[in-house]
């Protein structure tokens, strides 16, 4: 058997499928910035309180190309009020070749967030800078472990599926 190099790592040749792993594209798909309050907003003095929402898309673009969109919304509460809505989708199309479907849905979960997640925290961080508020710092995210919680989240509803689908027994 022969390797091949694909993106500078090593690959097996098998019966001439070459596996490979591609970004294709990176974009912005929505971004949005409110104040809602603004200008009071800002001669408020009150603690503000940050509420973090994560998420995630995927779209089989065809057999071999999937598009990926990380979305996030921070919301920023100054009591009763809202600060500020910081909203971003950030994605990208990757190409996935060669490989098998476990590590298909592997690579989508944990390798392409990764990818889009600096473009996210960098973009997050500049609209809130624009908007006139101190700096925000999105910190890492470990996709491996959100990945692994949606694996077992998965094997317990197919598990409650099946509970459910059995026939009952005979009496």
């Amino acid at each position: 058997m022969s390797d091949e190099t694909t993106n500078g790592a090593a690959v097996p040749a098998e019966a001439g499928t070459q596996q490979a792993f591609t970004v294709e594209k990176i974009y912005v798909k929505d971004v949005s910035f409110e104040v809602p309050g603004a200008p009071g907003i800002f001669s408020d003095n009150v603690a503000p309180e940050l509420n973090l929402n994560l998420n995630q898309r995927v779209q089989r673009l065809n057999e071999n190309a999937f598009e990926v969109v990380l979305g996030v919304t921070l919301t920023c509460k100054a009591g009763e009020k809202t600060a500020y809505v910081a909203e971003v989708q950030q994605a990208g199309v990757f190409g996935l070749v060669g490989l098998e479907p476990q590590t298909i849905d592997a690579l989508l979960g944990t390798q392409c967030p990764s990818i889009l997640f600096p473009y996210v925290r960098q973009l997050l961080s500049d609209l809130i800078q624009a908007g006139g508020f101190p700096p925000f710092f999105l910190q890492p995210i470990n996709f491996e472990g959100l990945y692994a919680e949606t694996l077992r989240q998965r094997a317990a509803q197919g598990e409650a599926a099946l509970a459910n689908s059995e026939p009952a027994g005979n009496a």
